[in-house]
């Protein structure tokens, strides 16, 4: 791998992920690009499933970050949709999106404390969550 890694963000939805999932994820996608900064390149693949194996604990989850040992090899995250219609139905389609939103968001407080050579800690991570989707929802209120 080259010493100087990519940069940047990227989205991509297995097929199968639900077309509003996917729509709400790109849209989020095209906003965090704009606010911060991907000094090396992480991809968010969106999964179909209901939940994902951590590749390392093997504990089913709803969201992962692997984080490489050498930053010259790009990390990843990945977020599991498929309890969308459920959430839909149980809390409306603002709250669904805004659920994996925050999975995406949550996670990507990961990529910067892995950025920042940080211990990689939930706490930091939920803080992240919150401020990103705070700062987001500034953007989506109507007048």
């Amino acid at each position: 791998m080259a010493d100087y890694p990519r940069n940047g963000l990227r989205i991509r939805c297995e097929q199968g992920v639900h077309p509003e999932v996917k729509r709400a994820c790109l849209e989020f996608a095209i906003w965090l690009r704009k606010e911060f900064e991907f000094s090396i390149r992480v991809v968010v693949y969106m999964k179909k499933d209901y939940q994902i194996k951590n590749k390392f604990t093997k504990e089913l989850v709803s969201a992962t970050f692997f984080a490489p040992f050498d930053k010259r090899e790009e990390p990843n995250i990945r977020i599991a949709t498929g309890d969308y219609r459920e959430l839909f139905e149980e809390n409306g389609q603002d709250d669904a999106l805004a659920a994996i939103l925050g999975s995406i968001a949550h996670e990507m407080g990961h990529y910067y404390q892995w950025i920042d050579d940080l211990e990689l800690d939930e706490e930091g991570a939920e803080n992240n969550r919150e401020y990103m989707l705070d700062l987001y929802a500034q953007t989506r209120e109507h007048p």
